[in-house]
C-alpha cells in the first residue's frame, strides 16, 4: 500500500514598495523574485508599478483572492507573490494570521519582501505633499502670509532652545518639527508670489550651495584641522560672498538684546578692531559692558541669562511652595 506525499504548501510573498521612491526602481531581490514568482497577483488595476512589471515581462493577474484562495494558489509548492494595494490587504492578512492560528491548515512560508526602500530625509516629501494640501484646503492656512507667520517663526525658535536647554529629547524632536513647518510653510506660500516665485525646492538647493561653498576643508582642496581653522574659513567665504562695507552688516537687530550685543562684539573681535564702548550712564550700557566680556570669555550672554532666569524661577516656586 503506497501513500501520497503530502502537497508541498508552497510560498507567499507579499511585496511591499515605498510610494516615495519612483514606481519601477525596485531591488535586485524583489525583481528576482517576481520573474521567479508562478504567479503575480494585485487586486488595484491602477496600481503604479504595473506598467513597470509589464515592459519587464512579468505577467500580473488582477485579483482579490481570500486568504484560503491565496493558500490553494501555493498548493504544490508554488511561489505566489501579493502586491499590496491598501485596498483589502488588512483583510487579506488577517485572514492569513487566522489560518495560521487555527493549526489545521499547513501553512505556506509567508514572507514580507521590501521591494524599494526610503532614503534618509523621504518623510520630507510627505511633509511637502501635506503642507501642499493644508495650503489649498484649510481656510485659515490658505489666508497666511509671510509677514502673518513671522512672529510664529519667532515662538518656535524660542520654543526649540528651551527644549535644548531643557534635555526633553522627546520635546526636541517635536520642537525641530514645528521649526521645520514654518520653513515649509513660507516656502509653498513663496511659490505663489507672481513676480519672485521660489519653492522649498529652491530653498535647499539654495542651502546646499552655500554648505558646500562654505566647507572648502570637506568638498574642496583646503584643509582645516580645528574647529577654529573651520570658523576662519567660513567667515572669510562669507566676507568675499556678502562684500560687506563693516563688519556690523548682516547683524540682525530685531535679535534680543544680550545677543545682539555679543554678536557685534564678536565681529569686532574677529575683524581685530580696537573699539571703544561708548561712554553712557545707565543699565543699558553695564548690559554691553557684561555681554562683550562673556563673549570675549566664549561664553553666550543670552544663554547664561536664560540659565541664571531659570534658576530664579526654581527659586521663586520653592518659596511659593512654602506659602
Amino acid at each position: 500500500m503506497t501513500t501520497e506525499a503530502p502537497v508541498a504548501p508552497g510560498r507567499i510573498v507579499l511585496l511591499t514598495a515605498s510610494h516615495r521612491v519612483a514606481p519601477g526602481l525596485l531591488s535586485w531581490p524583489a525583481w528576482q523574485t517576481l520573474h521567479a514568482a508562478d504567479q503575480v497577483l494585485c487586486s488595484d488595476d491602477a496600481h503604479p508599478q504595473l506598467p513597470y512589471l509589464r515592459e519587464a515581462g512579468i505577467g500580473v493577474e488582477i485579483a482579490a483572492p481570500t486568504a484560503q484562495e491565496l493558500l490553494d494558489a501555493c498548493a504544490g509548492d508554488r511561489t505566489v507573490v501579493v502586491l499590496p494595494s491598501g485596498e483589502g490587504d488588512q483583510a487579506l492578512t488577517d485572514g492569513l494570521a487566522r489560518l495560521a492560528g487555527s493549526g489545521r491548515v499547513q501553512m505556506p512560508d509567508l514572507e514580507l519582501l521590501p521591494g524599494s526602500y526610503d532614503l534618509p530625509g523621504a518623510r520630507l516629501l510627505d511633509l511637502v505633499q501635506v503642507m501642499d494640501r493644508i495650503r489649498r484646503e484649510c481656510p485659515w492656512s490658505s489666508q497666511q502670509t509671510h509677514k502673518g507667520l513671522a512672529k510664529y517663526g519667532i515662538e518656535e525658535a524660542y520654543e526649540l532652545v528651551e527644549a535644548i536647554e531643557d534635555g526633553d529629547r522627546d520635546e526636541l524632536r517635536e520642537e525641530l518639527g514645528d521649526v521645520l513647518l514654518q520653513v515649509v510653510f513660507h516656502a509653498r506660500i513663496a511659490q505663489e508670489d507672481e513676480d519672485e516665485p521660489f519653492s522649498i525646492d529652491d530653498v535647499a538647493a539654495t542651502i546646499v550651495e552655500k554648505l558646500i561653498h562654505r566647507h572648502p576643508h570637506v568638498f574642496g582642496e583646503e584643509s582645516a584641522e580645528t574647529p577654529e581653522e573651520v570658523k576662519a574659513h567660513w567667515l572669510r567665504t562669507k566676507a568675499i560672498e556678502k562684500q560687506r562695507d563693516s563688519v556690523t552688516d548682516g547683524v540682525p537687530l530685531g535679535q534680543p538684546g544680550l545677543a545682539l550685543a555679543a554678536k557685534l562684539a564678536s565681529r569686532v573681535r574677529t575683524a581685530s578692531l580696537d573699539v571703544a564702548l561708548p561712554a553712557g550712564d545707565g543699565i543699558g550700557y553695564e548690559l554691553l559692558g557684561l555681554a562683550i566680556r562673556a563673549e570675549a570669555q566664549g561664553a553666550d550672554p543670552e544663554a547664561a541669562l536664560r540659565a541664571a532666569a531659570r534658576a530664579y524661577r526654581d527659586a521663586i516656586r520653592a518659596v511659593e511652595g512654602q506659602v
